[in-house]
Order: structure tokens, then C-alpha cells, then sequence
């Protein structure tokens, strides 16, 4: 099943707000400060927050984008790539990533790992990579006196200095490989990055698509260890931008009532009464995006959609939903709580 949608404005309320630390900027040290923080400079406050993995799909991603969304200016610094040595793995950035953050108004720097150690328990792998964090603090400067919105910035970045900071981060994994005795990818790896995304960001767009559509092939076939599915119905929905960027996700559920499709993103725990609030957050980020869309099409066919975040548990029993209220919900809660 296919589904289809627009996306022409972004609206949203964000109920969970965490109290991030604050850092000023003359101790900021990318490598050491929290997943997601304040960082302060004279009168002058933005939130930041940093990946480890340009994968979407590790460490949490959105959930550290999530803690930072109710502070007007947000940064955040995501590796274009990253080498785990030739026995592990190898991510790159895709376009798809770049274009979520610009519909969330979040200015990206893109970074590069020039530190690393032997993985003592792999012969060639590496760990405890760590960013080049002169070039993040210069790249912060920019951002602080840059006054244009954060998709300008993100396609600038892309257009002017993607090629740069590939080349950095291919000379500075030659020297962990040299340094460390620890053999990394073929680096013609890296050389055909940055051939296919060409100067022009509309190249990097179609590069990561048809990865990004090869994958969510892929997952629509897969049903994770953490998921607990009552239809174990996948669908696979595209989402279409006003920034000309398109998201292929899967869809973990899907209900058709009617004229109606409901988008259901699940999440479930084996242990805990709920799921962790890394996964919560996560899921909170999609409903963000299956919230505003318009447009909805089902196999072709127009329908109005709902976006659901459903949390499931082996340790809970019975059900709750956002109309269940009174003695329903007081007994839900009681009883597992």
C-alpha cells in the first residue's frame, strides 16, 4: 500500500520541554557537552544539538532535535559520514535529513570526526570518534551572526562547502587509519560521495532518494524486535515538501475507517510499563511531520489521514486513548502506576 502527502506548513505544540543545560561559549567543547543544550554568548542564546551518526536511525536523532524546539534559534551538528573501520559499518548523509531539519528551522553544520580509538574488542574497528571541534565552534560563529532563515543556510552549506568538509573528513580518517593501525573503508568510497552529489543539490537529492527508497523497500518487508503490531500492516508513505524535499518512510500501522487513514507510529517496551522517552520523543517528531499533511492519498485515491503515536507493553494490559477520560482513564492509570 502507498501513501501519499503534501506538507505546505509546519504547526505544532510541544508539551515536553526539558530543562537543557547551559554552556557558554568560550568553554564549549562539542565533544564534551550534552546530546542537547543551550550554549550562551553574551546576550545571544541558541539550542544545540549533535548526532552521532548521520544514520537516522541510531542514538535517538530526533528525540535530541525534539529537546531543542522551543528555543527560537537551533543548531545542529550531524557528521557527513562515519567510519566504524572496515569490520563495521559506514553511514552517509542523506538529503532527506537535510530537508527535515529546514522544515523544522533547525540550521545545520555539517561535521566531520578527526579523533577516534582502537575498538579493543575488534580487530578492525574504531570507537569513541570524536568531532573536530575547533571547526564546529568556528561553525557556530557563522550561525550566531547569520540572519537568514535555516534553509538558506542548510542549501548554502550544501552548494558551497559539502565538497570541503568531504575532503576533511577522508583526510582526517587517513590519519586515524595511519595513527591507530586500524583499516577503514576504501576511501574511493568517500571519492564516489562526493562524484554523485555533484555541485548541485538537486544531484544530492536524487542520490539519497533512491537509497532512501531502496531502504524503505526493505523495511516495509521487516517487522523490528520492538514493535508490537495488532494489524502487522506496513505501508510505505512519501511525503512531498514545499522545500522540493521528499520523505520515503514506513509507515508502522496503518487503519482505514471510512474516508479516513490513521498513520501509526508504534512503540513498545519488553520491560517497562512504557517505552523509553527517547523512543516517545522519536515518535513524537513523526507525528510532527503526519500531523500537517494535506493532500493524502491512498493508492491513488484521496482520503483525509490521522497521525497516531500508539505505546505498547508487555507489562500493561487494557488500552487507553486520547478519548478515553474519567473512570476509564483513572483505572488505566491506577492500575499501572
Amino acid at each position: 500500500m502507498n501513501i501519499t502527502g503534501k506538507i505546505t506548513g509546519i504547526t505544532y505544540k510541544q508539551f515536553i520541554k526539558p530543562e537543557l543545560d547551559v554552556i557558554e561559549a568560550d568553554t564549549f567543547d562539542i565533544n564534551a557537552c550534552p546530546a542537547a543544550c543551550i550554549v550562551k554568548n553574551g546576550n545571544n542564546t541558541f539550542a544545540l544539538s549533535k548526532w552521532v551518526s548521520p544514520k537516522r536511525t541510531r542514538s535517538y536523532p530526533y528525540e535530541r532535535v525534539y529537546n531543542t524546539l522551543n528555543i527560537s534559534k537551533k543548531i545542529t551538528v550531524i557528521p557527513i559520514v562515519k567510519d566504524e573501520g572496515a569490520d563495521g559499518d559506514r553511514d552517509f548523509l542523506q538529503w532527506d535529513t537535510v530537508s527535515l531539519m529546514s522544515l523544522l528551522d533547525v540550521y545545520v553544520i555539517f561535521a566531520y570526526y578527526n579523533k577516534a580509538e582502537v575498538n579493543p574488542r575488534y580487530a578492525n574497528k574504531i570507537t569513541n570518534q570524536q568531532f573536530d571541534n575547533e571547526y564546529i565552534v568556528s561553525k557556530i560563529k557563522e550561525v550566531e551572526q547569520y540572519h537568514s532563515s535555516a534553509l538558506h543556510w542548510n542549501l548554502n552549506e550544501l552548494k558551497t562547502n559539502l565538497h570541503g568538509i568531504i575532503d576533511k573528513a577522508k583526510t582526517a580518517y587517513a590519519e586515524t587509519e595511519r595513527k591507530l593501525g586500524v583499516k577503514l573503508h576504501n576511501f574511493d568510497g568517500l571519492d564516489n560521495f562526493k562524484a554523485k552529489i555533484g555541485n548541485e543539490v538537486e544531484n544530492f537529492m536524487l542520490f539519497s532518494r533512491e537509497k532512501a527508497e531502496k531502504a524503505q523497500t526493505r523495511e516495509i518487508h521487516t517487522i523490528q524486535p520492538k514493535e508490537c503490531l495488532s494489524t502487522l500492516t506496513k505501508a510505505k508513505i512519501t511525503i512531498t515538501n514545499y522545500l522540493g524535499g521528499q520523505y520515503f518512510f514506513t509507515v508502522d500501522e496503518i487503519l482505514i475507517d471510512g474516508n479516513t487513514v490513521y498513520l501509526i507510529e508504534d512503540k513498545h517496551s519488553k520491560t517497562c510499563i512504557l517505552p523509553s522517552i527517547g523512543d516517545i520523543k522519536d515518535g513524537l517528531l513523526k507525528m510532527i511531520l503526519y500531523s500537517n499533511l494535506c493532500e493524502v492519498k491512498v493508492n491513488g485515491k484521496a482520503m483525509k489521514s490521522k497521525a497516531v503515536l500508539k505505546l505498547t507493553s508487555e507489562k500493561m494490559s487494557g488500552a487507553i486513548t486520547e478519548k478515553s477520560f474519567g473512570r476509564d482513564r483513572a483505572e488505566f492509570i491506577f492500575g499501572h502506576f
